[in-house]
This record gives structure tokens, sequence and C-alpha cells, in this order.
């Protein structure tokens, strides 16, 4: 991997695009990469635009912080890092399920105090992991050097497993996000729905996390989810445009990042952020082009 590193340190970008994308693509860790990437942000989109849609980007946040230590935890186990972000980010859903009884103000005080127990774990395992970890930087912001095939089939077998579960509830769930108390008198079961949909943020939050890093997660779970709503409330089209947008941004993230030295957390979001301004710009515009064009009274009109 040091040499695969060492080879691309420094890229060339030229004007010709067929030959730069097939010299970047004849890297098969590069191939992977964006395999990986357009699998975990088709599932990141569509389960964030329901995170989004429900207010549990807290929610989100948590499971996405906690990724870190169980990728530390893992590998100083000696096991892959991937099954530490499932196990982990999974298990945190779990919590967070079962905490939601509790009263908002008493759930967020102690999810707070167990999200800074499990970041100091987190860097307690790095410093006792005595190999070559190359520091905590790949597990906080992303990387895109180390993902492999195994890791790419890992995915994609979540994913199917995630979207089809999500479609199977999602009419319940989204008659539950937008309105719970009918939804309940109506013989939904919306707090099973709750659970598993928990459980599938978690899923969704370790597959980013591996992407983006697990403090960039948002990149993907809510940037372009928010983006998406903003710019139309029509549920399947919206879920659409989150799904491209976030491709849209993990592609250009991996490119950016193949010809800089700088994290693919940054890039991801960045591209990500920037597509969100751009939509909250237009939705203003449009707005104040509304209120321009505001029909005249009638007498007027007459004139």
């Amino acid at each position: 991997m040091a040499v695969l590193s060492a080879d691309i340190a420094s890229p060339a970008w030229s004007w010709d695009l067929v030959g730069d994308f097939r010299l970047m693509w004849s890297y098969p860790f590069m191939v992977n990469a964006f395999r990986a990437g357009a699998i975990v942000a088709v599932v990141s989109a569509a389960v964030g635009w329901f995170v989004v849609l429900r207010r549990q980007t807290f929610a989100a946040h948590t499971v996405s912080t906690v990724a870190f230590p169980g990728a530390a935890g893992a590998v100083l186990l000696g096991v892959g890092a991937v099954y530490g972000y499932f196990t982990l980010c999974v298990a945190a859903a779990l919590v967070i399920a079962a905490l939601r009884g509790g009263g908002d103000r008493e759930e967020s005080a102690l999810t707070g105090t167990v999200q800074a127990f499990l970041l100091a774990c987190g860097f307690l395992f790095i410093a006792l992991y005595k190999g070559l970890l190359g520091g905590p930087q790949a597990i906080l912001f992303g990387t895109f050097l180390g993902i492999t095939a195994h890791q790419v089939t890992v995915l994609l077998g979540v994913s199917v497993v995630v979207l089809a579960v999500l479609a199977l509830i999602g009419r319940p769930l989204l008659f539950a996000s937008v309105d719970p108390q009918v939804a309940a008198g109506r013989g939904v079961p919306v707090r099973a729905l709750s659970v598993v949909f928990l459980v599938l943020l978690g899923a969704a939050t370790a597959e980013a996390g591996q992407i983006t890093g697990t403090l960039l997660v948002f990149a993907l779970m809510v940037i372009p989810a928010a983006t998406a709503q903003a710019v139309t409330a029509r549920p399947a089209a919206s879920l659409a445009l989150a799904v491209l947008l976030a491709c849209a941004a993990t592609w250009l993230g991996l490119i950016a990042a193949y010809y800089s030295p700088y994290p693919l957390g940054f890039f991801v979001t960045s591209f990500a952020f920037a597509g969100y301004l751009l939509a909250l710009g237009l939705r203003a515009l449009r707005g104040l082009l509304g209120r321009v064009r505001v029909p005249l009274p009638a007498e007027e009109a007459a004139r």
C-alpha cells in the first residue's frame, strides 16, 4: 500500500480527460473506491432522507461518533475495521431505540455522556495499538487507499439488506414520520418502525463512515437529503434527487482526493455543502421572484 501511495502522491491532471480517467481507473483500489462510493452514497441518501424528515440528525451524529471507537477497537483486536464499524454502530442504534421513552432531556444527557466516553476509548485503543495504524486521520476523515474488493462485497451485501427493508417499511415509515399520532391511531406500529429504522441508520452510518470518516458522516447522511428537501417537497422526487446528489458528491470527492494530498472526507463534504448552498440560493431567488410577480389589484389591472 505504501508503494501505491507513493505512486499516486502527486498525479498530474491534464486536459485529456479520457486518458486521465483511464489512468485513475487502472488502479484496482480506485475502481473499488468508486464502486464502494456509489453503494454507500445510495444507502446513505435513502436512509438520510428519512433522518432529515424525522428530525433525527442528533441520533445520526451519535451513531457516527461511536463508529470511531468501534473501528479503532476492531483494529486493536486484530480484526477488520469494517466489523468494528458495523458492530458498534448497530449497537448504538439499539441503545438509542431503548432510551427513546425516557424523555428528550434525559435521553440527550445520557447519549452525550456515552459519546464522550466512547470517543475517549477510541483514542485509547489507538494509543494501545502497536502496529502500523497510520494515525486516526483515516478513521476520522476517510480514505480511499484501503478499500478492497472484499470490503466492496461486504458493503454491497449490507446495502441490499438495508434497501430491501427500507423499501418494505417505506410507506408506513413515511406516514409515521409525518404524523406519528395519527399513524398510531390508524394502527401503524410506530414504535416498532422507529426501532427498525434506527438499526438501518446504524448500518448506513457504518457504511458511510468508511468513505467520509466517522466525523464527516453528515456529508452523505444529512446534506444531500436536506438539499433535496429544500428543492422539492414531493417525496419520490426528493428521495431520487438526494441519491443523485450523494453520488455526485462522492464521485467528485474521489476525483479531487486522487489529485490532491488532502482527506477524501473534506472534498465529499465540500461538494455536498456547495450543493446545499446552491439549493438555498435558488429557493431564496424563487421566493423573491414570487413576491415581485404578485398580481395587481383588479382596478389597476383594468387600467
